[in-house]
């Protein structure tokens, strides 16, 4: 078994915020559903792993969070707009 990387972390955190936007289907069920809920506690998780890592990942780390979080708080933004 490998380990996790930092960036398969960030990017799985990724992935269940879009799954709960209903943009990538579950892998459990192959369903695409939506729950805006559990998408914004996947940023608030986000949100909290650059705080609290502030001034200690490399620039392609911090780079890759800063990325990941602008593109799923925009389309959570396009998603609850429909709602």
């Amino acid at each position: 078994m490998s380990s996790i990387d930092f960036p398969t972390f960030v990017l799985s955190i990724a992935s269940a915020a879009m799954m709960g936007l209903g943009l990538a289907p579950r892998p459990e069920t192959g369903n695409v559903e939506v729950d805006v809920d559990m998408s914004r506690q996947n940023i608030d998780l986000l949100e909290l792993i650059r705080d609290k890592t502030k001034n200690n990942l490399t620039a392609e780390e911090d780079k890759l969070l800063e990325r990941v979080l602008f593109e799923v708080r925009t389309k959570f933004v396009e998603v609850s707009k429909k709602k």
